[in-house]
């Protein structure tokens, strides 16, 4: 049976997502099953439930597919340069390894879209500028950060289809957390009036966990935050959803990863 538009945003509404929202998604699409409209019913479901003063946002990260090219110093050789595609933050397609949604979005009419190449933001509605405006370019997941904007603003994160360790909110814990970190450097290609700068950028490691902790470590963190009563778990159309509060999820995730790397 194919899902319509109004069908989705009224299962979005149920599970708690309210006008004027600001909300983070991570989508699995296929997990929705048949959808009349594809993934636009449910972009269009999102901000049918979220109204004209909501926004709907991703993380959309981009396409850089050079980062085999780098040296142990984050360096990419002269000779391959000229070759290599710079970052831009409207044109860049988003990382395929989060799934169609985040391009989507971003191809979406009106969408804006955010200056850090890896930790890149996409939003459509009516605090997308704000959202995706001043992201610094080194620290993305740090306090200058549409994610620390997300919880600011009270806004919530949806996890639609997708795994519980997918929330890349939890990064930003990672980020404020007193825990210690590994520094990461290298050097990314950004698109700039005539041509291509090359820049080091520098942040916090976030592909290999803290010390001590498992790989799908933030799933655990989700799944301990939903069991003291926190957020919303439902379905839209086939998929199993998850809706939490930013503000809450995110100090609740800092505590737990400082507790919890104090014992490791």
């Amino acid at each position: 049976m194919l899902r319509t538009r109004d069908e989705l945003a009224a299962e979005l509404r149920a599970l708690g997502l309210a006008p004027g929202d600001v909300v983070m998604v991570h989508a699995a699409l296929r997990s929705v099953g048949p959808m009349l409209g594809g993934g636009d019913a449910v972009i269009g479901a999102l901000l049918d439930a979220a109204g004209p003063e909501g926004t709907i946002a991703a993380y959309a990260d981009w396409e850089a597919n050079y980062e085999d090219l780098l040296d142990e110093h984050g360096r990419v050789p002269m000779w391959w340069r000229a070759h290599v595609p710079p970052f831009d933050r409207i044109w860049s397609r988003a990382i395929r390894d989060n799934g169609i949604f985040p391009e989507l979005l971003r191809t979406t009419r009106g969408a804006a879209a955010s200056a850090n190449p890896g930790a890149r933001v996409v939003a459509t509605g009516a605090k997308a500028e704000w959202l995706t405006a001043d992201h610094a370019i080194d620290y993305g997941y740090g306090p200058a950060s549409p994610f620390a904007k997300l919880a600011a603003v009270r806004g919530k994160v949806l996890m639609l289809g997708a795994p519980l360790d997918a929330m890349t909110l939890i990064h930003h814990a990672e980020h404020l957390a007193d825990i210690p970190k590994r520094v990461i450097r290298k050097e990314v290609p950004f698109a700039v009036e005539g041509g291509t700068q090359w820049r080091t950028v520098e942040e916090f490691d976030t592909v290999d966990p803290p010390d001590g902790f498992a790989d799908d470590y933030f799933g655990t963190i989700v799944e301990a935050f939903l069991a003291m009563g926190q957020g919303a778990r439902g379905t839209v159309g086939q998929a199993a959803c998850v809706l939490v509060e930013a503000a809450p999820m995110l100090r609740f995730a800092v505590e737990w990863i400082e507790r919890n790397a104090a014992r490791a």
